[in-house]
């Protein structure tokens, strides 16, 4: 009971939400589509655990990324053992990849995911506190091919959900060469700034000065605005990888923009990072990121597997098509089954069974209401075609037909029942 003796009335935690039909038919839409494009590109799906043992992010995230300074759900189980909710889907993918010697070197695995991700951060549209992604994962190719696979699957991925104005933004961060000589340069230029911070902050930018490219600072997208390009500093290797990937873009006329400040928030990346982009999104323009992270299994313990994944988020895909004011499909009945007599209730369940053998969609009232109730429940789920079963039907074997949207109706046999039905739908 709550304090005024009222039963209390318990809510999603702030940050979440239920998702139900129609809207849960959506979902399930664009899931059906992220797997049919794994499907056609060789990606077998990987599930792994909602939570891991804590060091596996603060050794793949990094210590000063904000995912880990100060957005992870991290708690001390039963048995103290330090655990987090996974704020994102690559590592406990590598981690699983690891235990289980599902990657050997010289081969190359292709995975893919669905899955929950948890944050604590400021609530916003298209950034909740447990939030869905689809991703996948090339392992064990340093081909720029590699990277152009990922993109022309992220790419081809919105396109089939019908988002036709994304673009790609694309960088290179090099190695570990290129970054510590970029490293300078940043500090370098960045002194009169880092002078104002606290001691706790300088410190962390101290660390990885790359942070400050991501920063939602004002001040510091003052600083950064005159810094010189990363591309400047890139490994003649790297900077190769990078020209090689670009043109293979070019060649199947894939739309991107080469955006030197894309880091990324994550500390395994190398080389290739990127965005899909979309305008309909306003300040959270991001549909999704990705890139290479070539030294990540070795780092945890692995083999070496020079790798690149993406990863994209299922709400801001749907709140981009809801803004275009696209209609994926809802799943509703495409038949309802009408039954005229308690009598015949079932021979009305067989008709239902018959239906759905032949892969057709269909409902049967419950309840066992009126024909006219029956009907008007037909119409308020969406049924496309009911068939009608009353006493003349069953007696001379037949079942009548109607239409929903014309009201067009028809007798027809029994054993024919469903191959009309069928042809009706897919008028």
């Amino acid at each position: 009971m709550g304090q005024n003796g009222n039963p209390m009335r318990f809510q999603s935690p702030r940050g979440t939400e239920d998702v139900f039909p129609p809207a849960s038919d959506r979902w399930l839409w664009l899931e059906g589509e992220f797997r049919e494009q794994c499907r056609l590109f060789g990606y077998g799906d990987i599930r792994t655990p909602t939570f891991e043992d804590t060091e596996l992010f603060l050794r793949s995230s990094g210590e000063t990324s904000e995912v880990v300074s100060k957005q992870m759900y991290s708690f001390l189980d039963k048995g103290g053992r330090d655990i987090t909710l996974k704020p994102e889907g690559t590592a406990p993918v590598v981690r699983a990849v690891m235990e289980h010697g599902l990657y050997a070197p010289g081969n190359v695995l292709r995975l893919s995911y669905v899955t929950p991700i948890f944050r604590y951060e400021r609530p916003q549209k298209g950034r909740l506190r447990e939030a869905h992604q689809v991703g996948i994962e090339l392992i064990g190719s340093s081909s720029p091919e590699a990277d152009f696979e990922v993109i022309l699957f992220t790419v081809g991925f919105y396109e089939r959900l019908g988002l036709s104005d994304v673009v790609v933004s694309l960088n290179s961060i090099g190695r570990v060469q290129c970054r510590e000589a970029y490293r300078g340069a940043i500090l370098d230029h960045a002194k009169g700034y880092l002078g104002s911070l606290d001691a706790e902050i300088r410190a962390k930018v101290e660390r990885n000065p790359l942070r400050l490219l991501d920063s939602k600072d004002p001040k510091a997208a003052e600083v950064i605005a005159g810094l010189p390009s990363i591309l400047d500093f890139l490994e003649p290797e790297s900077a190769a990888h990078f020209a090689r990937l670009q043109s293979l873009l070019d060649f199947e006329r894939v739309k991107y923009r080469v955006e030197p400040r894309i880091v990324r928030g994550l500390d395994y990346y190398t080389d290739t990072v990127f965005e899909v982009v979309s305008e309909r999104l306003g300040a959270q323009s991001s549909l999704c990121g990705g890139g290479r992270y070539d030294q990540l299994m070795k780092e945890l313990g692995g083999p070496e597997a020079p790798s690149v994944g993406v990863a994209m988020g299922v709400e801001r895909a749907l709140i981009v098509l809801e803004s275009m004011g696209a209609s994926p499909p809802v799943g509703t009945p495409s038949a309802f089954v009408v039954c005229a007599e308690d009598s015949l209730r079932e021979e009305a369940w067989r008709l239902c069974g018959e239906l759905r053998a032949a892969s057709i969609a269909c409902q049967l009232d419950v309840e066992a209401r009126s024909l006219r109730s029956q009907l008007n429940q037909a119409n308020k789920v969406g049924a496309r075609v009911v068939a009608i079963l009353g006493p003349e039907e069953s007696a001379e074997g037949s079942v009548t037909l109607k239409q929903m949207e014309s009201g067009e109706q028809k007798r027809v046999s029994r054993v024919c029942f469903v191959e009309e039905v069928a042809n009706w739908l897919w008028l």
